[in-house]
């Protein structure tokens, strides 16, 4: 462990770890299918940081990344473009959308897909669907200029899209990470406050509270 490293280790750090545990989406899996920019792929790591995502999980068919995540976690161009949150980050590569979709079966989680106009498909907008129905959730994001592959329309249960009013209807894959996890993790919080498990049938007595008081940084540094 680097000096520095050491010192994100102090008790600062690991007092905000204790505070949000709480506040941690549980069992909510970010997906990103082929994504093109190494610094786009911190970005939406710093997004599922900081909005509470479980895991972050990267299919990667071209090798960008190392299968050693410890060793990709060193990149300075991951380092930047997430503002360290890397290093808090659980993140699983995969070779394959193949691969992916099998190790998500496997352990029972539903995929959801952010691709708008999608005809075959039923489609929501994001303010519509109930995200608190999936115990186990997986949010997929396609590639920045491709979008999301058939394979990966058709193994999800349903479609999401961003409303938008312009005259271009595209965000960047940051900002629609983050708008879409916004929502998601509000829903799943404010549900995991009432209920204990999925089922909605062990009602906390005592609701936990879904936000933190502002000003509780524990010396975190904004941007």
């Amino acid at each position: 462990m680097s000096d520095k490293e050491e010192k994100r280790t102090k008790p600062s750090v690991r007092q905000r770890a204790s505070a949000i545990k709480a506040f941690r989406s549980k069992n909510l899996i970010v997906v990103l299918e082929d994504p093109a920019q190494i610094r786009n792929i911190g970005t939406v790591i710093r997004n599922v940081n900081a909005f509470g995502a479980e895991k972050l999980y990267v299919i990667d068919p071209h090798g960008k990344l190392p299968d050693d995540w410890e060793e990709a976690r060193k990149r300075k161009s991951l380092q930047k473009s997430s503002v360290s949150a890397v290093q808090w980050t659980f993140v699983k590569r995969f070779d394959s959308t193949e691969a992916c979709i099998a190790h998500l079966k496997k352990r029972g989680f539903k995929s959801i897909a952010t691709s708008p106009h999608q005809k075959d498909k039923p489609s929501f907008y994001l303010h519509e669907p109930d995200f608190t129905k999936t115990s186990r959730l997986a949010v997929w994001f396609g590639n920045e200029g491709r979008g999301l592959t058939d394979q990966a329309i058709d193994h999800a249960e349903y479609c999401i899209a961003i409303p938008m009013f312009g005259i271009i209807e595209s965000f960047n894959l940051g900002t629609s990470s983050g708008i879409v996890l916004y929502e998601i993790t509000k829903q799943r919080r404010a549900y995991q406050a009432r209920f204990k498990g999925p089922g909605r049938r062990k009602r906390r007595k005592t609701p936990l509270p879904t936000e933190m008081p502002i000003g509780e940084s524990f010396g975190q540094k904004s941007e």
